[in-house]
C-alpha cells in the first residue's frame, strides 16, 4: 500500500511524532491559516444588516468552503506523497498528519497549570488556566482551577487527539484536515450568543456530527486509563448541553472520583451546569492524577492503532 494511503501504523507514527516533538512555538501553526479564512468570511458575511436566514445560509456556505479547501489541501498532499518515492512520501504524510494532532501540546498546557497549583501559586495557576479556557478565572480557588483544567483536558482529548486520529484513519489526510477545519470553525463561530447563533449554526452542528463517535471512544479510553469511571460516564454523560463533551468529562470525573461541572462564570455571568460525579471537587493533586490518566489513555490509543495495523486491508 502506498504511503499516501494512511494505515493505522502511519497514523500511529504521526501521533508518536507529535507526542515526542510537538509543534515548534516559533512557527505559525496551519490552524492559524484556517482561522484567518474563517475570520475573513465572518467579517464579510455575518453583518448585523443581514437577516437570520441569510446569515445561516452564509454560515452553511462557510462550512462548505472550509471542507472544500481543507479536503483539497489534504488530497493534494496525498497526491504529492503518492508521486514521491516511498520514504519521502511516508515522511510527507506523517509530518503533515502530525500537524493535525495535539497530544503533546495539550499535555504541556495542562501541566503548566498543574505545576504552580501544586506549589500553591494560585495567581500563576489562574493565568495558566486562562490560556486554555474561556471562563472568568480571577476569583477561582484551587478547586475551580483544577476543575477548569481537568474539564479542558477531558474535552480536548477528544477534539485534539481521538477525533483527529479517527478521521485520519477513516479519511486519510483529507479527512484529518476537514475535521480540523470544522473544529476550528466551531471554536470560533459555533456559539449561542446572538452574534453567532445563525452564522455559526452549521459549524456547530457539523462539529457535533464529526465528534459523535470519537467522543464516545475518548470517554471509554479515559475510563480505561483510570481503571474506573464507566458507571459515571454512562449515567452523567447526557446531562451535558453538548451531545459529545459530557462523555469525556463524566468519564474523567469517574476515573478520578471527583466532581466536575457546577457553576462557572463567563464575562461576569454565572452559568449553572450539571454535576458530573458524586465526590468532592478536584484539588491540585487530582490534576496531576488526571494527567496520568490522560497519558495512559493516549498509550492505549497508540496500542489500538498498532493492533489495528495488523488487520487493516493492504
Amino acid at each position: 500500500m502506498p504511503a499516501s494511503a494512511p494505515t493505522p501504523w502511519i497514523v500511529a507514527g504521526a501521533l508518536l511524532l507529535e507526542g515526542a516533538v510537538g509543534w515548534p512555538r516559533r512557527l505559525p501553526h496551519p490552524v492559524v491559516w484556517v482561522g484567518g479564512l474563517i475570520a475573513g468570511m465572518e467579517r464579510a458575511w455575518n453583518g448585523p444588516e443581514r437577516s437570520g436566514k441569510a446569515r445561516r445560509a452564509l454560515g452553511v456556505a462557510t462550512v462548505l468552503i472550509l471542507i472544500a479547501v481543507a479536503g483539497g489541501a489534504g488530497w493534494g498532499l496525498e497526491r504529492l506523497a503518492a508521486s514521491a518515492p516511498f520514504w519521502p512520501g511516508l515522511a510527507i504524510v506523517v509530518i503533515w498528519g502530525a500537524t493535525g494532532l495535539a497530544a503533546r501540546s495539550l499535555f504541556d498546557h495542562v501541566r503548566a497549570v498543574a505545576k504552580p497549583l501544586a506549589s500553591g501559586d494560585l495567581p500563576a495557576a489562574r493565568l495558566a488556566v486562562s490560556m486554555i479556557v474561556g471562563r472568568d478565572v480571577e476569583a477561582m480557588d484551587e478547586g475551580g482551577v483544577a476543575t477548569a483544567a481537568l474539564e479542558s483536558l477531558a474535552e480536548s482529548f477528544c477534539d485534539g487527539v481521538v477525533a483527529p486520529v479517527f478521521w485520519f484513519v477513516v479519511g486519510g489526510v483529507p479527512g484529518l484536515f476537514v475535521y480540523k477545519a470544522v473544529n476550528t470553525a466551531d471554536s470560533m463561530i459555533g456559539h449561542m450568543e446572538p452574534r453567532w447563533r445563525a452564522f455559526g449554526w452549521a459549524a456547530a452542528r457539523t462539529d457535533d456530527v464529526m465528534n459523535w463517535i470519537p467522543a464516545r471512544i475518548a470517554g471509554c479510553l479515559i475510563a480505561l486509563g483510570g481503571w474506573q469511571g464507566w458507571g459515571i460516564m454512562w449515567r452523567d454523560a447526557r446531562k451535558h448541553a453538548s451531545p459529545n463533551a459530557g462523555w469525556t468529562e463524566a468519564a474523567m470525573a469517574g476515573a478520578l472520583r471527583v466532581r466536575l461541572g457546577g457553576p462557572v462564570r463567563y464575562d461576569g455571568i454565572t452559568t449553572h451546569r450539571p454535576d458530573f460525579g458524586d465526590w468532592a471537587p478536584p484539588r491540585a493533586h487530582d490534576l496531576r492524577r488526571g494527567l496520568r490518566v490522560y497519558g495512559v489513555a493516549c498509550a492505549v490509543l497508540m496500542l489500538l492503532l498498532i493492533a489495528g495495523g495488523f488487520v487493516w486491508p493492504r
